[in-house]
């Protein structure tokens, strides 16, 4: 039975109003996907699915939640929302309380639902593929495998059961062991399994999130990004050809942050602010920081600042100001200015918020990055207000009904853009 005759209804979360779907439903998450591969892939005449969807579908170029990183954004897309509703607002944090820092890798500090959750309540068939485990925990807050809801990831394929990840044997179901985690074909190994449910008539609903290390190590237009965005091109035009509305953005875009020998293009803020302050205990958090860091060393265009010893509110204006001066820094706000301009919770930011030019990052100190694992690439990253745009994308046309279009589009509107529009 299809999901345009079982379903009917919808579900409202944070003010928003979502119809369950209609028939099946996939949204892609690209990893990394900076409009510059969209462009350069159509443009080369790589792209022919990608390219149709633009010419008879929806595309404009919309904004991600700041700071441009993976799980900001996709939480945002599952909720609808900035971070400063859904309360996670980076991959790593300081905790203000207990001065411990953490990487997130669950949705404890998750506030309110998820779009997927209140769907699968509705009796929706929701099948959530990621390619990095550390989303899975996340994605997965209340999908209950009793209720039909699948939820797993590439990385940890070998490992589902039933009972956790309402699926079991991945590798044999598809007929190919999860790929190596620093990889493109982990990114395709989560299209293929979500192909294969669609092939199945397995699940109604589907989200599916990829990995950005391609784009962290290869510019468009290389042989390897090509042949990366040729396979994601073929699977979206299969999703679309088993009768899918498909629809697909980013969590971030990607920039070139090296100078013109190669090398990367660094501000350690820490040791310059402990240089100048040695008092402050100036503390960088770089909340890029995550599980997989080879590929950019947890460098990345965003940082907050904690000052953790002797400092008043007329030091922290005198950093602003010097924060600003740096050659490095596009941007430097206190928290709660940041907080207010970027939709972020103030109550879990810094004391400061620093962030790159498009051609630079900003580090902590330099024993705290190791920069041998970029392995001789340029160091290519996001974080920052250079990587905000990303494609967003509908295989089929709008109907707009009475509805206006918003002056700027988000990539977490793409939920409202797949089954409202």
């Amino acid at each position: 039975m299809s999901a345009q005759s079982r379903l009917s209804g919808s579900i409202e979360l944070h003010g928003r109003t979502y119809r369950l779907p209609r028939q099946p439903t996939v949204i892609v998450c690209v990893d990394g996907f900076d409009p510059s591969y969209l462009e350069r892939g159509c443009a080369d005449d790589i792209l022919p699915n990608f390219s149709k969807f633009l010419q008879t579908g929806f595309h404009t170029t919309a904004k991600c939640a700041m700071p441009s990183l993976t799980n900001p954004n996709n939480v945002s897309i599952i909720t609808g929302v900035p971070t400063s509703i859904h309360g996670i607002s980076g991959n790593f944090y300081l905790d203000k309380v207990t001065g411990e820092e953490h990487m997130i890798l669950d949705d404890s500090l998750l506030r309110g639902s998820t779009i997927l959750e209140l769907m699968a309540d509705k009796g929706v068939r929701v099948a959530a593929i990621t390619a990095k485990d550390k989303l899975r925990k996340i994605l997965n807050h209340g999908l209950a495998p009793e209720r039909g809801a699948i939820c797993f990831s590439a990385q940890a394929a070998a490992s589902c059961t039933v009972e956790e990840h309402g699926i079991s044997d991945v590798e044999e179901w598809l007929g190919r062991a999860a790929p190596e985690q620093y990889s493109g074909d982990l990114s395709i190994y989560v299209l293929d399994a979500g192909l294969k449910l669609l092939e199945e008539n397995r699940a109604d609903l589907f989200y599916l999130t990829l990995s950005d290390y391609i784009q962290h190590k290869h510019a468009p237009g290389s042989l390897e990004s090509d042949a990366f965005l040729k396979e994601l091109d073929e699977r979206l035009g299969r999703f679309a050809e088993l009768g899918a509305v498909v629809a697909v953005t980013g969590d971030h875009g990607m920039s070139d942050k090296s100078k013109e020998d190669g090398s990367p293009n660094v501000l350690f803020l820490e040791t310059e602010l402990t240089a100048r302050w040695p008092k402050s205990g100036a503390r960088v958090i770089c909340p890029i920081a995550d599980p997989f860091v080879r590929h950019h060393g947890a460098l990345g265009g965003f940082v907050r600042v904690h000052l953790l010893g002797e400092v008043g509110a007329n030091n922290i204006d005198e950093m602003v100001r010097y924060c600003r001066s740096l050659p490095q820094v596009e941007v430097a706000y206190t928290g709660a200015e940041a907080a207010a301009v970027f939709e972020m919770p103030l109550d879990r930011e810094g004391d400061l918020v620093v962030i790159s030019k498009g051609d630079a990052v900003i580090g902590s100190r330099g024993e705290e990055h190791d920069l041998s694992q970029l392995q001789g690439f340029r160091l290519r990253s996001h974080g920052g207000l250079s990587e905000e745009r990303i494609p967003l994308i509908r295989s089929t046309p709008l109907v707009h009904g009475d509805r206006v279009e918003p002056s700027v589009w988000r990539n977490f509107d793409v939920f409202d853009l797949a089954l409202n529009w």
